[in-house]
């Protein structure tokens, strides 16, 4: 079978579950690119879809990680929509010690995650991949709802690692989204940049 049937083959397997939780996934982050507080609801349906369509294919670092989506979905449409009592949320930035323990951190629970899994699912770097995605996209998202402009070069990393992750595993039409992120997030770190400095010269 020559390389394009094996594409034709694989997006022909994607079930409409995956396509809508996609389509969803896509939408909450060209939302997301504008700061508006809608992605967040995109979000939550998104990750409810995908709980289902990750739990199918053996991911389950990526399964679990879809609940705290959703309740950081609520979370982050509090912080972008505002209250009676603070403001909608600015963009700000870490300073290099942050990054350094968020990835430290990171490698250290990845280490122990992985490991654990793989002991059980007998695979060798995919659980260690599955965990490192997903405990970095909890941080990442995290730093998403605070508004923390560097999220996005996160994701960068993030996302391209997740195109090889589900390819892998089958997943097409996730793959597929998941080069679109990579390609949005750059895109959406240049938007926020000059956002925030919009928002700079900006009389208070």
């Amino acid at each position: 079978m020559s390389v394009a049937q094996h594409i034709v083959a694989a997006f022909a397997a994607v079930t409409p579950i995956e396509w809508v939780a996609a389509g969803l996934a896509l939408g909450y982050l060209l939302l997301a690119i504008r700061q508006s507080a809608w992605c967040w609801s995109f979000a939550i349906a998104s990750a409810l879809l995908y709980l289902v369509v990750f739990a199918r294919s053996g991911l389950y670092m990526q399964s679990a990680l879809q609940v705290f989506y959703v309740g950081m979905g609520v979370y982050g449409w509090r912080t972008w929509s505002g209250t009676a009592e603070s403001a909608p949320i600015a963009i700000s930035r870490w300073p290099v010690r942050y990054h350094v323990l968020a990835w430290t951190g990171i490698a250290l629970v990845t280490a122990v995650n992985g490991a654990l899994i793989a002991q059980r699912a007998g695979a060798d770097w995919v659980p260690y991949v599955d965990a490192a995605i997903a405990w970095g996209s909890v941080l990442t998202t995290w730093m998403v709802a605070r508004k923390i402009l560097e999220n996005w070069l996160y994701w960068v990393v993030l996302d391209a690692a997740m195109v090889v992750l589900a390819a892998w595993q089958g997943l097409a039409a996730t793959a597929l989204l998941f080069v679109l992120y990579t390609l949005l997030a750059l895109r959406g770190y240049w938007q926020w940049r000059r956002d925030e400095r919009t928002a700079a010269t900006e009389p208070a």
